[in-house]
């Protein structure tokens, strides 16, 4: 029986044995999965700085090295990414970590539809008329956003709990 599990560990094994050594020296890539979109986050290394240079200078050096990198592998990265669209049929987002900088080159933003009660509609209202987002869908997005920075460690859990409960239903006796 195939599963998500198997399909997520498909794909990260394909991009384990595909991705150039050279883009996986500083630390194996975290490549997360969902049903529209593969995102593949490299870790480069850090551009060599003076000792005494500023935060500033530190920001702008990594920010350098990301648009370096972003240029320099763009080919590479076009040519991967139609090779795992044609096998996985997800789209492929491409991001960098360098330091402490982190930036997506590409990634879909993908409709969702949801119904929303009156009191939850006043909420994006507020958000629309106080001009934190520009519409209802920016500022679904936005509390999305929110949340997820806030509650991360119980998203973690869930999601092992999600996890365990999948690991239990693959163990479970087969169904004729």
């Amino acid at each position: 029986m195939s599963t998500d599990n198997d399909t997520t560990a498909a794909i990260r094994g394909w991009f384990t044995g595909r991705l150039p050594e050279e883009w996986t020296q500083t630390a194996a890539p975290t490549i997360t999965v969902d049903r529209e979109e593969i995102t593949v986050v490299l870790s480069i290394a850090e551009p060599a700085v003076a000792d005494e240079a500023s935060e500033a200078e530190q920001s702008a050096a990594r920010a350098g090295r990301i648009k370096g990198f972003r240029e320099d592998t763009r080919d590479r990265r076009i040519e991967l990414a139609r090779e795992v669209e044609h096998r996985f049929d997800r789209k492929v987002a491409w991001g960098v970590t360098c330091g402490e900088r982190s930036e997506l080159f590409t990634h879909l933003a993908v409709p969702v539809m949801t119904r929303l009660r009156q009191p939850e509609r006043e909420v994006l209202d507020t958000l629309v008329e106080a001009g934190v987002a520009r519409s209802r869908a920016h500022a679904l997005a936005w509390c999305v956003r929110l949340t997820g920075e806030h509650a991360e460690e119980w998203l973690a859990k869930l999601r092992t709990a999600m996890e365990q409960v999948q690991e239990v239903r693959d163990a479970g006796p087969e169904l004729a």
